[in-house]
């Protein structure tokens, strides 16, 4: 049986950091914000000294190479819309990351705190142990 998580930038990255596999039988979703989202913190990591360029590139192809599929049609925008506005956000961002995972995902994968504990009233939130099949 497969398992559908939505992944947020962060817990891919986390995943890029030391090129770690996904088990075959989970299948990742993100809304088509997390290409730039990860370009953009790469970027930065690269221009505050946290990565060279190269460790960059290794993530980003690491990246590249994941089997995440990208969502972002009027469904998605709409509901993303409804949950920001309910839970007063200033932007969409973070809602897009609920809303894909209501609609294509069985659960939530962040790292961020504060969006798991938002997501929760909306959706189920998983760990990065649980998408790695790590969890006991």
């Amino acid at each position: 049986m497969k398992t559908r998580f939505a992944i947020a930038a962060d817990a891919a990255l986390a995943l890029a950091k030391n090129g770690t596999m996904v088990p075959e039988n989970h299948v990742m979703v993100a809304p088509t914000l997390l290409r730039s989202q990860l370009l953009s913190q790469l970027y930065f990591a690269v221009r505050g000294g946290e990565l060279t360029k190269k460790e960059a590139d290794f993530q980003l192809d690491y990246l590249r190479a994941l089997r995440i599929r990208l969502l972002g049609d009027r469904v998605l925008q709409r509901h993303a819309w409804n949950i920001a506005s309910k839970l007063d956000w200033p932007d969409t961002y973070r809602a897009e990351y609920i809303a894909v995972t209501q609609l294509q995902a069985d659960a939530l994968v962040t790292l961020d705190s504060d969006l798991a504990k938002a997501a929760r009233s909306f959706v189920h939130v998983a760990s990065l142990d649980d998408l790695l099949g790590t969890a006991s």
